[in-house]
């Protein structure tokens, strides 16, 4: 009997609880001077993965070494860790300039702003089932610099990494380095922190009592809300707009907090945060329209806007949505981004009205936040009619193909 308790118990523990971890420890050293990161990725442990495929097809990665073989095949590196310590360098370019001219990734003397999902490249990694990570990332900065990631410190310039799931941790979001100042609040649970450069006109706590506003709405649509946020702003030449990743936004300096069409930039990317959806060749216009709708009605909700400028706001959002021929494309532009909002507010009135009121679009948005990754016309569809019970007629794909009339 005592035996069969035992089994039972085992069966009953979860897969984790088997697990072996080893040790992940990514260095980067920021050299403002040649506008580079000195990366290393250092493995150790009893048992180390077999192998890690890195893709290096963004062309920012040079002088990798290795103490392990490292094979070459076009645009990856296959690393083979040996040994129960393994390291692998490289150098990493900072500066990344977009098509409109100005930088997602900078570098100047005095301070550094990028995401540590590209610091870091994608891998493809090859271990046993029972291995599982233990990662952190430690900053080497020049003096009288300092850092904020959406991570906790648990050492000088050294982070511990999370990543609920994954066996493999790599670091995630934005990240800003150099001489900066941040404000920071526990906002409904959330640990937030708003940093930018010293010496740009930058109004941190305006920002956070923002947020202290509209983050606990937009808790209440997404319960599992990220509990660390960072917010990263800066004037030029950064991008001139907002830009997300995990547990983290840029948002650029000159961007209001509401816009003159009371939609708000930063919301809007929040809401990017919360979801962690991207769309198919066809359902750009799902996560963009998304976003969008609820960076107005998150505002309606806090009473940041009156029902009668929200209400303008949509009439010339569809105003502008006639220009879109269809929703059915790649890239979500402007045009197709505001009919979409309308598309919104319909499923939101169908579903309201078929439940008698059980429903709205809150519980699609919570379900696609659920999900993560890709979100398909097909998808959003079925969690619509989930929460109403029926057919949604503002998704028929004759009605988002075909120009509104």
């Amino acid at each position: 009997m005592l035996r069969l308790f035992f089994t039972l118990l085992v069966l009953a523990l979860p897969l984790s609880a088997f697990a072996e971890t080893y040790d992940l420890l990514y260095r980067a050293g920021l050299d403002p001077d040649s506008g580079t990161a000195r990366v290393e990725i250092q493995l150790s442990g009893k048992e180390l993965p077999h192998e890690l495929s890195l893709n290096l097809s963004s062309g920012r990665y040079a002088d990798l070494k290795s103490d392990s073989p490292l094979e070459q095949e076009g645009d990856r590196v296959i690393w083979h860790p040996k040994g129960p310590e393994s390291k692998l360098s490289y150098r990493f370019t900072i500066d990344e300039k977009k098509g409109s001219g100005h930088y997602d990734s900078y570098i100047t003397k005095d301070w550094a702003i990028l995401r540590t999902d590209k610091l870091i490249p994608p891998m493809s990694v090859v271990a046993a089932k029972h291995l599982r990570s233990r990662a952190e990332l430690a900053l080497d900065l020049p003096q009288d610099w300092s850092a904020n990631l959406p991570y906790a410190e648990v050492g000088k310039y050294r982070f511990k990494l999370v990543d609920q799931g994954r066996r493999f941790i790599r670091p995630k979001g934005w990240m800003i380095a150099g001489r900066i100042g941040s404000r920071q609040d526990v906002i409904d649970g959330i640990n937030t922190t708003v940093a930018a450069p010293l010496g740009e006109n930058i109004h941190r706590q305006d920002i956070l009592a923002f947020l202290s506003y509209n983050l606990p709405e937009l808790k209440k649509v997404f319960p599992h809300f990220p509990r660390r946020l960072l917010v990263v702003t800066a004037g030029n030449p950064m991008w001139r707009g907002g830009l997300s990743g995990t547990r983290s936004l840029f948002m650029h300096a000159d961007r209001p907090m509401i816009s003159g069409n009371r939609t708000s930039s930063i919301v809007h990317e929040l809401v990017h945060v919360a979801t962690g959806i991207r769309g198919d060749k066809q359902s750009d216009w799902i996560v963009e329209g998304l976003a969008e709708y609820y960076s107005l009605e998150i505002l309606r909700r806090s009473g940041a806007i009156s029902q009668r400028r929200f209400d303008e706001a949509m009439d010339g959002l569809a105003k502008w949505g006639r220009e879109a021929p269809s929703l059915l494309r790649k890239r979500s532009s402007g045009p197709i981004t505001a009919r979409a909002v309308g598309v919104m507010r319909e499923v939101d009135r169908e579903i309201r009205a078929a439940s008698g009121g059980k429903a709205s679009i809150d519980d699609v948005a919570r379900g696609l936040a659920a999900e993560r990754g890709e979100v398909t016309l097909k998808k959003f569809r079925q969690l619509a009619e989930k929460a109403a019970g029926g057919p949604i007629e503002a998704l028929q794909v004759e009605r988002l193909r075909t120009p509104e009339k």
